[in-house]
């Protein structure tokens, strides 16, 4: 999906909780009482991007503070040229022989969440280093029975037997730009959020495998300027209403050599995950039609392929997909989330018959599903509670009767469980305090119920903290907006630097705003050193999540189907207009910044908005959803010739007639993600409107646009703020 590094949640119910004044500062003690102190030090470009100033503590997850060091000793192995090994890039465990481990080196970034790397098999007691192949390959994986070794080269799908030193490929019809066995395509990669397009079943007798057949959909071509003539990169890209890879899973069976096809109406449709049950030979396909609104896991025979319908979902919109399902070790139950209640709920599937108990309050969302445990037919997860924008830690018994809050304050609680779930790691921060990263003990009595207590305190952020002090950090509000819908929007607001409400400042609009999205969030990031640098600078810094964002409930969220952008840009109008109206707020000079999703709401900002905005930047937009692949896209649109109105009425290349104020665009030549074509295709219609604008391209960038060696992060982010400080001004 089209997203930057921002934060990405809110909800009806909130109107009930306790927040009656306009704004609410969240401050306290003598911590706050130092970020309201004046500003000793400026912020500088260099100490967000370049010295790591503001960086947090890094605290490893470790219950036991005497734990031997595992860390791999390499001193004096060489690799296979003779030369020193050094230290891998990343290293897997044996799940049977802990002497035996995998090693990455020279690791390759492809797409957002694919990389390949050169393996290497080393056994600690001997000391011998293997390397498993010639090339770089993507996905290496121990079977759980530790025989045997996967993984993906050149498209196609490789076992490597421990115990032999033997490789051989199950599959050999791999070919670039056409077939893929064992590796997800892109449009797979990018929107079901996976990439290793395999799975081992519990005992490692099978091996399930998607096979891409990418034949029929088309290529997307970039140029990559890297010598006299450049080089020509070309690779499957379905846009909005093209054709899909067809899709097979195909199973494995290293007992008799037979390869199975699992049976599913196939045609045009998505299997956006498998997952092995407790039994060795029962895959669950997840099968989904294109629009994505009717999803059935389809229980099937790994020796066969054969199947029978195991759960079946639909909803009126499009149905999520996440990694919450899990089979318990039972082998009779599912656990699972739904919105089928109106907000993300969760689910307790009896297998055989069918039935679904709820666990989760219906009236709030669940966020994570942070461990389950068996023995007690416990389940614990955190949800976005008592607000949209908190997350507090929850647990159940699976039987759906009773549930408890393990932490229960207006904070970000992100936690950590040991193996026997009687401690946790609890990382607490809010909008204005970094982590503070505790261990807890977790007890249960049938009479009193569950009760917490402090084990030890690993990390205050104290010299993180230091640094706040010392570079005068200000404290952001929560606030609410009325929109004209009769909705109240969430949002944060982070005043300038010796704020005085007799001046007028100018505002600067922070927003993604994409379907499901969250930047009002109650953690420490949500509000980021740079945002600190521009209050420094004079500005009001405003967040706003509209119509469309998460965690307030299925039907905010779903709101903007089959017309993406519409209620979304309104939102953001409406609480301009509304932030105008303040006495210290300069209306005259309110800009809109946005990355992705988010520069296409800046896009949107300056031609629909062009009476309340006067400035916009957006970083790699969508310019127009015809241009985006069709997963995410249809999701929430349907297809270009189904929905032709929702498409054109809301792509900001269809009114830059209107656009009044000031315009930069920035994007990446190798974006391959929102295509550099949306820039470009927007500029043409800037130039046909006769409107002036201002933009930056970076050569062979990315959607991410970052770079340290080659100085690009902190040239694009000292240009864009050189250019909202000229183009939206200073305090007058």
């Amino acid at each position: 999906m089209p997203e930057n590094t921002a934060s990405m949640p809110f909800q009806p119910w909130l109107k009930k909780f306790s927040m009656h004044k306009s704004f609410l500062l969240l401050l306290g003690g003598l911590f706050s009482a130092a970020l309201l102190s004046a500003q000793t030090k400026p912020i500088t470009l260099e100490d967000v991007y370049k010295k790591g100033t503001f960086r947090g503590d890094f605290v490893p997850v470790v219950f036991d503070t005497t734990q031997a060091d595992t860390e791999l000793r390499l001193e004096g192995v060489n690799n296979e040229e003779g030369k020193p090994f050094g230290q891998p890039e990343a290293t897997l465990a044996s799940p049977t022989d802990r002497h035996l481990f995998l090693l990455r080196k020279g690791t390759e970034s492809i797409y957002r969440r694919s990389s390949k790397s050169l393996i290497y098999l080393y056994d600690s007691v001997t000391r011998k280093l293997t390397r498993l192949a010639a090339e770089k390959v993507l996905h290496p994986s121990f079977s759980p029975d530790g025989s045997r070794i996967a993984y993906v080269m050149n498209n196609n799908l490789y076992v490597y037997e421990v115990a032999t030193g033997n490789t051989r490929a199950l599959t050999t019809d791999g070919v670039w730009n056409k077939i893929i066995n064992g590796n997800c395509d892109w449009v797979y990669e990018e929107e079901f959020e996976f990439t290793q397009a395999y799975a081992w079943s519990p005992k490692g007798s099978f091996l399930a495998y998607y096979r891409f057949d990418e034949s029929l959909v088309p290529e997307y071509n970039m140029t990559l300027y890297d010598n006299t003539y450049n080089k020509d990169y070309r690779y499957k890209y379905p846009k909005a209403g093209d054709a899909n890879s067809v899709v097979q899973i195909r199973i494995h069976d290293f007992a008799t050599g037979a390869v199975a096809k699992a049976q599913f109406s196939e045609g045009d449709v998505y299997i956006p995950r498998i997952k092995w049950t407790q039994q060795d030979s029962s895959l669950v396909v997840f099968w989904m039609n294109r629009h994505q609104n009717h999803l059935q896991l389809l229980q099937t025979s790994a020796t066969t392929g054969t199947s029978k319908v195991l759960y079946e979902e639909r909803n009126k919109y499009f149905v999520e997909i996440n990694d919450d399902w899990q089979f318990l070790k039972n082998g009779k139950q599912l656990l699972m989330t739904s919105e089928q209640s109106g907000y993300r709920q969760l689910y307790l599937l009896e297998m055989e018959s069918g039935k679904l108990t709820p666990l989760s309050r219906p009236d709030a969302e669940v966020t994570d599903i942070n461990g389950v445990d068996e023995q007690k037919n416990q389940v614990f997860y955190t949800l976005a509670w008592p607000r949209p924008m908190d997350r507090n830690l929850y647990v159940s018994d699976l039987a759906g009767r009773k549930n408890a809050a393990l932490t229960t304050d207006s904070a970000w609680h992100r936690v950590e469980f040991n193996a026997d779930f009687t401690q946790f790691f609890d990382f607490r921060s809010t909008i204005n305090e970094p982590n503070t990263v505790t261990v807890k003990k977790l007890t249960f009595n049938k009479k009193k119920g569950w009760s917490v207590q402090l084990v030890r305190t690993v990390s205050e952020s104290t010299k993180l903290k230091t640094k706040m002090a010392e570079y005068g950090f200000g404290a952001a509000e929560f606030i609410r907006v009325p929109n004209t819908k009769g909705d109240t929007l969430n949002g944060w607001m982070l005043k300038p630097a010796s704020f005085d409400p007799a001046k007028k400042y100018p505002v600067l609009f922070c927003n993604y705003g994409g379907p499901g999205s969250q930047q009002v969030a109650n953690r420490w990031g949500a509000v980021s050193a740079w945002h600190q640098l521009m209050r420094q600078k004079g500005f009001i810094l405003v967040s706003i999540d509209n119509t469309g964002t998460g965690y307030r409930g299925e039907a905010f969220k779903k709101k903007t189907y089959l017309q993406l952008g519409k209620f979304e840009i309104e939102d953001q109008i409406d609480a301009a207009i509304y932030l105008g109206k303040l006495p210290y707020v300069d209306k005259a000079r309110i800009g809109h910044w946005g990355w992705s999703y988010g520069g296409f709401m800046s896009s949107l900002a300056i031609t629909k908005g062009a009476d309340v905005f006067r400035a916009a930047v957006a970083v790699a937009p969508v310019t127009s959803w015809r241009y985006y692949d069709n997963i995410y896209t249809e999701r929430y649109m349907r297809t270009p010739q189904e929905n032709a109105k929702g498409y054109d009425d809301n792509s900001p290349i269809n009114f830059t007639n209107r656009i009044k104020g000031k315009y930069l665009i920035i994007h990446g030549t190798a974006d391959d993600n929102v295509h550099f074509q949306n820039a470009t295709q927007m500029i043409s219609s800037l130039v046909k409107s006769n409107i002036d604008f201002e933009s930056m391209y970076y050569p062979n960038k990315n959607h991410g646009i970052s770079g340290s060696a080659d100085n690009t992060t902190i040239h694009l982010w000292r240009n864009m703020t050189r250019w909202i400080e000229e183009n939206l001004g200073t305090l007058k």
